[in-house]
């Protein structure tokens, strides 16, 4: 006995440099009653996120790539519609990595309840999921910002960026954001109290981010790579420290070529300035600082010291579209799809 059809959307073609539509192909399939120690879930959300670039091409990271034919991945929020686990039962709101689709079949492996909370169950994909935690992880891992130090962190207005600001400013240092447009760069003054923010479409970027940073940097958090790296080089203070979780402007294929023209600069600068630079991904940290995570940004967040926006996009149908927006950088707060357009 079948329930019906699914959707979901697979990786069609590798990108060639920028990634476009015809790289996706939407699909149906089958809903069959699940197994013994199955269940089937629903999907409510999608968290869209920088990283599934990298798992559209074919090359060695800290994940494998998805092959030609599978399914995008993504973590969700999901409801259960029906069971045969012991564990899992029908109605329960779960959080698995059940990737472009509107139904998914589990055995129970990854998946956690959502539990109870006042806020609102996107909030699990973003300021208290992966990308709340990234930030969370690369301040207190790596960054460790002091009173009075300058932060600088790009794509300030996004899941990441903005919680980096934001831990900033709760550690008496001065937060400086980097975002794209006069929009965002205001929230981040106005909502977020950032010290000051700077528009990277600046024609003078370089010469902007160096005024609203008078005493150098010394905590860079990069997200971004490309050019706002080469702006923030040279204003890096002796000792400064970079966690370095994501190059989202480089994602797409030229933008190595650039950063190698530059590797020697960049090199002479970790030297000279004596620089801590230091990939992550945010589970490096989990064991330190998860539990602390979970503990902090609800009680900020309660305490109106941290505040967070969220882009929700409506229809499967939509998120290739919406992904490719997010690195260009359209995208204002943590993208998110809304599966189940019904609820």
């Amino acid at each position: 006995m079948t329930q019906g059809k699914g959707i979901q959307i697979v990786l069609a073609a590798r990108p060639r440099g920028k990634v476009t539509p015809d790289d996706f192909r939407l699909e149906e399939f089958a809903l069959p009653e699940p197994g013994p120690g199955e269940f089937l879930m629903k999907v409510d959300y999608l968290s869209l996120d920088p990283y599934m670039r990298g798992r559209m091409d074919d090359r060695k990271s800290y994940a494998e790539p998805r092959k030609i034919g599978e399914v995008m991945p993504g973590e969700t929020i999901s409801t259960i519609i029906a069971s045969n686990h012991p564990e899992f039962l029908k109605g329960d709101v779960v959080l698995a990595h059940s990737g472009w689709r509107t139904h998914a079949f589990s055995r129970g492996e990854g998946v956690r309840r959502v539990a109870a909370s006042a806020l609102p169950v996107t909030t699990q994909l973003g300021v208290l999921g992966m990308p709340g935690f990234t930030a969370y992880a690369g301040m207190k891992g790596i960054g460790k910002p002091a009173r009075g130090e300058t932060v600088v962190v790009a794509a300030a207005s996004g899941p990441v960026g903005s919680l980096v600001g934001q831990m900033a400013r709760i550690a008496d240092a001065r937060a400086v954001g980097i975002a794209g447009g006069s929009e965002k760069c205001a929230y981040l003054k106005d909502e977020l109290q950032f010290d000051a923010a700077v528009d990277r479409r600046s024609a003078d970027f370089p010469a902007v981010l160096a005024a609203a940073c008078p005493q150098g940097i010394d905590v860079y958090f990069e997200n971004v790579g490309g050019a706002v790296w080469q702006a923030v080089l040279p204003l890096l203070n002796q000792f400064a420290r970079v966690p370095v979780s994501g190059l989202v402007a480089q994602y797409d294929g030229p933008g190595l070529t650039e950063a190698g023209d530059h590797l020697a600069a960049t090199m002479r600068q970790i030297l000279t300035q004596r620089l801590l630079v230091r990939g992550f991904i945010n589970y490096d940290f989990a064991k330190e600082y998860y539990a602390d995570f979970l503990r902090d940004v609800p009680k900020w967040i309660a305490e109106g010291r941290v505040k967070y926006r969220e882009d929700i996009i409506d229809g499967l149908e939509n998120a290739p579209q919406a992904f490719i927006g997010m690195l260009a950088g359209k995208n204002f707060g943590k993208l998110l799809v809304r599966v189940d357009v019904g609820k």
